[in-house]
């Protein structure tokens, strides 16, 4: 999508702070103890509140209203019965639409005390989401993005995840561009342009470069290596990238 209006702006904005403020409150309530589907009970409470929907279940009928993904599985996981536990690694996926305008935000984050390694890949994600943010403007292009990613994966002796990849949104949970790698790539490489709404998120792993789908056809993971996710919806501007989902 190309944000042309005024009407566009604060749609977009509008349904980034629900989802961000989602994203937020599930990471707080997320406490040893506590089941995956209790917290997507807490999201769908969120979106009915702010007469948003989800964009899983709205767009691709998944059985959750948000996407949690705990220690091996990487994306997509499904709310479950399945209880968190004293270390675990947990990623929150929050996306959603309101009055036709999308956002999609994400998090990867230890609970309670961390394991070294699994804190390093989440800072370290949210690091390469920094570095990608600053070069982030109408007229670089999306493998500029997902070079800086994985230059900041290699700094810290970590790889990244190739084959999730960032991707347009704004009236459609996807959207061109299809692809922003977290690799530098020239495959599907595109000009960024001003208005242009992306979803920008880094997957940094501990050794693994690729993940799998699951028997249960949601969920993609890992054999071996722990990854972490960093996302935010962004519009690209010549005065330079509104963050919608802080």
């Amino acid at each position: 999508m190309i944000a042309k209006t005024k009407e566009d702006f604060n749609g977009l904005i509008e349904i980034g702070k629900i989802c961000g403020a989602i994203r937020d409150e599930l990471v707080q309530a997320t406490k040893p103890g506590v089941t995956t589907k209790a917290l997507d009970e807490i999201a769908k409470a969120h979106f009915e509140r702010h007469g948003a929907i989800s964009a899983p279940k709205g767009e691709y009928d998944f059985p959750g209203y948000t996407c949690i993904s705990v220690n091996k599985a990487v994306a997509h996981g499904i709310p479950s019965e399945r209880v968190i536990k004293e270390g675990d690694l947990v990623n929150i996926d929050v996306s959603g639409s309101k009055d036709g305008y999308f956002a999609d935000t994400g998090v990867s984050f230890v609970v309670g005390e961390a394991d070294v390694i699994l804190q390093k890949i989440c800072d370290v994600a949210k690091e390469a989401f920094d570095a990608g943010l600053q070069l982030a403007y109408p007229g670089a292009k999306t493998s500029v993005l997902g070079k800086a990613v994985h230059e900041v994966a290699k700094k810290h002796d970590l790889t990244v995840i190739k084959n999730l990849t960032g991707h347009g949104i704004g009236r459609s949970i996807h959207e061109s561009p299809e692809h922003i790698f977290n690799y530098y790539s020239r495959w599907d490489d595109e000009i960024l342009k001003d208005g242009m709404v992306i979803a920008f998120e880094p997957f940094i792993s501990t050794n693994e470069e690729d993940v799998y789908l699951a028997d249960d056809a949601w969920t993609y993971q890992t054999d071996e290596s722990f990854v972490a996710q960093y996302e935010h919806t962004i519009i690209l501007t010549k005065e330079g990238p509104i963050v919608t989902t802080l």
